[in-house]
């Protein structure tokens, strides 16, 4: 037999096979049944009644919360200052990615749980709890909330950058806290947050950049140019933060300079 012809003879071999599977799958005689497939249908339907259109609106607002609860939790709460002065804190000790980014965010995440959990519990107390048990409708429940996230970005928050986005709102003069919108505070937040931030890491770097110029100066006057200074320096700079226990300090400063 020739290879044309042990083609063909596989082929329909194969058919064959095939047939048979077929058949003992899905003949009615077959001692097994077909696995029946899940239909989904997504729609949206007109509201019949004002319950369901409330429910609707419910549904619409959580997922628009929770759509934007990363922007909160960055935006609003202590993580912006924290995750900043890490990563200053990562390259004055100039050691690359040590520790790596997924560390830094957790730190910062998790000490800003920490910073936040007075705030949070009032939030829970007084917004989320009682909604939960229909004491309070959405908007009570929203406006109860946002007040002890106002009181702990005012705190934060310098009057220079407040007056700075209530000027560029045209707004007319707040006379209170109250009068000012949580769409002017959050950002006046936000950039006292930065402008912090880096004030803390200017204070880290004058240490490390002492020792790196001690470092760089000796090398020269050895005639050692061709020695990368940062290699050497290096070593004293681990040395030199854990020696004062670095990594307490600067958390218990972080966690201070919100108090």
């Amino acid at each position: 037999m020739n290879r044309a012809g042990r083609i063909k003879r596989n082929l329909i071999i194969v058919a064959l096979m095939v047939t048979a599977a077929v058949v003992f799958w899905a003949g009615p005689a077959g001692a097994a049944q077909a696995v029946p497939v899940p239909n989904i249908n997504i729609g949206v339907g007109d509201a019949d009644n004002p319950a369901e259109m409330s429910a609707s609106l419910q549904v619409l607002f959580l997922l628009t919360i929770l759509s934007l609860a990363p922007s909160i939790l960055i935006m609003m709460t202590s993580f912006t200052r924290i995750v900043i002065v890490l990563s200053f804190m990562r390259n004055a000790l100039a050691t690359q990615q040590a520790p790596p980014n997924q560390i830094i965010i957790g730190m910062a995440l998790f000490l800003t749980f920490f910073i936040m959990a007075p705030t949070w519990s009032q939030i829970n107390q007084n917004a989320l709890q009682p909604y939960m048990q229909e004491k309070i409708n959405q908007e009570q429940a929203l406006n109860n909330a946002l007040k002890p996230l106002r009181e702990f970005m005012f705190k934060q928050t310098r009057e220079k950058d407040l007056a700075l986005f209530v000027k560029l709102s045209e707004n007319p003069r707040p006379q209170t806290y109250d009068d000012v919108p949580t769409l002017v505070l959050i950002p006046a937040f936000v950039l006292s947050e930065m402008k912090t931030a880096f004030q803390i890491g200017f204070m880290l770097f004058i240490p490390f950049i002492v020792i790196d110029m001690i470092v760089a100066s000796s090398l020269m006057s050895m005639g050692m140019i061709m020695l990368p200074p940062m290699m050497i320096s290096l070593p004293f700079k681990i040395l030199l933060f854990v020696m004062v226990d670095g990594w307490h300090l600067l958390t218990r400063s972080l966690i201070l300079s919100f108090q």
